[in-house]
C-alpha cells in the first residue's frame, strides 16, 4: 500500500481524496497555486507545496511544477481527480517514468479512449452499439458530403479529441455542412491542437446515461451500474440520478454489460465511465469513456456503498477488487446537484466573490461535498462548482422531495448560485415524471 500520494487537483475532489487517504492511513501532500494559498482545505493534507500563480495554465497544468512537487514530498503514487491532467496521458507517462503511481489507467488505454474515433472503432470491435456515422476520420468536404448523404442529415461534425461541446458542430444541409467543418475543425484544432473530426448522425433530443466501472490489474472488471446525466446546460452537467428513469430493465443490463465488454477490449483498469445516449426508442449508443473518476460518482457511491476514491487507490497499488459482480447491489435512488457560483438570471454567468454565510442542510440522506466556507472567496480562475448536494432515499419521488427541502435549506450569501434554477428543474412535471431529454433546459428556460 502507498504511504503517501500526491493530489494533482484543488477544492471539492481534492479534499474528498484527502479524506479517503486518511482513512486508509496514507499520508497526503497537496499542491495549490497563488489563488488557492491559504484555504481551509489544505489543512487536512499532510504537507502543500505551491506550484504557480493563479491561472492553471501556469500551475495545476505544469506537469513539471507537480512532478517536483511529488519529488520533494516523497510520494509513491498521484491522483489527479479530476479536470486538469486527469485525462493527460502525457502526464500518466511522465509520472510512471519518474516512478511514481498514476492513480487511473495506463497511458496507453488513455490515449486510445482520448481519440473518440478510435474508441468508436474499439466499441465497433467489442460488439457495442455506436452512432451511426463516418467509418473514420473525414479528410474534406467532399467526403463528409457522402457520408451525410448516406446516413442522413441532420449530422454532428465532431471534434475527434473533442470534450464538453468543443469542435462539434450541427448540420442541417450541405451549405451548414461545408460551415460546420470549418468552424469545428478552426475551434478543435486551437481547443486541442488536433483538429481531425468525424461525422455521426443526430439523435434528436437523446437522454444521456452513463455506467461506472471498476477494473483491477488482476483480470476482474465490474459495472456498478447506471447514472442519468440527461438535464445540462450547454453540455454541462446540473443533475444527476441513479437508477436512471424510464430505463427498461433489459436496456439497463445490456448497457452494462456493453461498458464491461468495451474496459475489457482496451486492457483499462482502475475507475472509469462509458457514456451513451438513447434514442427515443430505448436504443443506446456508445459516445466516449472518461478515463477518470467523474464529479458525479458520488451517486453511484451513496447506490453501492462503494467508496470509489478507495478503490481507485487501492486497484493502483496493485489490490484484487474486493468484490465481484454479484456482490454490486443497487439500493434505493441517490440524487445529485451541482451548485455553481453562477447567475441563472443572466445567462449563469460566473459570480465570483466572498461567501458571506454559509449555512449545509443535513437530515437522512444527505450529502454535501464541498471545500467552501464561510469568508471562503470563490476565484474567477477556476471552474465555477463549489459544491455538490447529493440526496440518498429508497425511492426516486423521496429523492426528489429530499433534494427540494435540502436545497430550500442550503443558504449561500455573497453571490449567485444556481440553486434558484435546480429547485424550478424538480419542480418541473416532466422532471418529476422523468420525462427528460438533453435539450430539457434550453426548452423551458432561458438560461
Amino acid at each position: 500500500m502507498f504511504k503517501r500520494i500526491l493530489v494533482a487537483n484543488r477544492g471539492e475532489i481534492a479534499l474528498r481524496i484527502f479524506r479517503a487517504c486518511r482513512e486508509l492511513g496514507i499520508e497526503t501532500v497537496a499542491i495549490f497555486s497563488e489563488a488557492d494559498r491559504g484555504a481551509a482545505y489544505l489543512a487536512l493534507a499532510d504537507e502543500a507545496y505551491c506550484v504557480g500563480p493563479p491561472k492553471a495554465a501556469d500551475s495545476y497544468l505544469k506537469i513539471d511544477r507537480v512532478i517536483s512537487a511529488a519529488e520533494i514530498g516523497n510520494v509513491q503514487a498521484i491522483h489527479p481527480g479530476y479536470g486538469f491532467l486527469a485525462e493527460n496521458a502525457h502526464f500518466a507517462e511522465v509520472c510512471r517514468s519518474c516512478n511514481i503511481e498514476f492513480i487511473g489507467p495506463s497511458h496507453e488505454a488513455m490515449q486510445l479512449l482520448g481519440d473518440k474515433n478510435a474508441a468508436r472503432c474499439l466499441a465497433k470491435k467489442a460488439g457495442v452499439p455506436t452512432v451511426p456515422g463516418s467509418e473514420g476520420l473525414v479528410e474534406g468536404e467532399a467526403q463528409a458530403q457522402r457520408v451525410a448523404h448516406e446516413i442522413g442529415f441532420p449530422v454532428l461534425v465532431k471534434a475527434s479529441a473533442g470534450g464538453g461541446g468543443r469542435g462539434m458542430r450541427l448540420a442541417l444541409n450541405d451549405l451548414a455542412l461545408k460551415s460546420a467543418l470549418q468552424q469545428a475543425r478552426a475551434e478543435a484544432g486551437a481547443a486541442f491542437g488536433n483538429a481531425d473530426l468525424y461525422l455521426e448522425k443526430y439523435i434528436a433530443r437523446p437522454r444521456h446515461v452513463e455506467v461506472q466501472i471498476l477494473a483491477d490489474h488482476h483480470g476482474h472488471t465490474v459495472h456498478l451500474f447506471e447514472r442519468d446525466c440527461t438535464i445540462q446546460r450547454r453540455h454541462q452537467k446540473l443533475v444527476e440520478e441513479s437508477p436512471a428513469p424510464r430505463l427498461p430493465e433489459e436496456t439497463r443490463r445490456a448497457m452494462c454489460e456493453a461498458a464491461v465488454r468495451l474496459v475489457r477490449q482496451a486492457d483499462y483498469t482502475n475507475a472509469g465511465t462509458v457514456e451513451f445516449i438513447v434514442d427515443g426508442q430505448g436504443d443506446y449508443f456508445f459516445i466516449e469513456l472518461n478515463a477518470r473518476i467523474q464529479v458525479e460518482h458520488p451517486v453511484t457511491e451513496m447506490v453501492t456503498g462503494i467508496d470509489l476514491i478507495k478503490a481507485q487507490i487501492l486497484v493502483a497499488a496493485g489490490e484484487p477488487l474486493p468484490f465481484g459482480q454479484e456482490d454490486v447491489q443497487h439500493c434505493g435512488a441517490a440524487m445529485e446537484c451541482r451548485i455553481n457560483a453562477e447567475d441563472p438570471e443572466h445567462g449563469c454567468r460566473p459570480s465570483p466573490g466572498v461567501i458571506q454565510r454559509l449555512i449545509v442542510p443535513g437530515g437522512f440522506g444527505v450529502r454535501f461535498d464541498s471545500h467552501v466556507h464561510a469568508g471562503y472567496e470563490v476565484s474567477p480562475y477556476y471552474d465555477s462548482m463549489i459544491g455538490k448536494l447529493i440526496v440518498h432515499q429508497p425511492t426516486r419521488r423521496e429523492a426528489i422531495a429530499c433534494m427540494r427541502r435540502s436545497l430550500a435549506e442550503l443558504r449561500i450569501d455573497g453571490l449567485k448560485t444556481t440553486t434558484s434554477l435546480l429547485m424550478k428543474i424538480l419542480d418541473h412535471p416532466d422532471f418529476i415524471d422523468g420525462k427528460v431529454d438533453t435539450t430539457f433546459i434550453e426548452r423551458n428556460w432561458r438560461t
